[in-house]
């Protein structure tokens, strides 16, 4: 499960890992429901740091665009 305090770059590191256990088919069902149950939750976690970022980077963009037209 993706903990609170990891980063960004963790969680993807963390996701191409999975990806690359799943694609190999060695694991038993139980344990690859189990890692795409992970990289469910790490993909979430991503979209939403993602989704932040763009949000302050739209807002900044707007702020410096509102001190140009002083």
């Amino acid at each position: 499960m993706a903990k609170k305090t990891q980063t960004f770059e963790e969680a993807m590191q963390r996701l191409r890992e999975i990806t690359e256990t799943l694609e190999r088919g060695e694991e038993t069902l139980e344990r690859s429901i189990e890692l795409f149950s992970e990289g469910t939750a790490l993909t979430a976690f991503c979209y939403e740091t993602l989704q932040k970022a763009e949000q302050t980077l739209t807002e900044l963009t707007k702020q410096e665009g509102d001190g140009e037209d002083e």
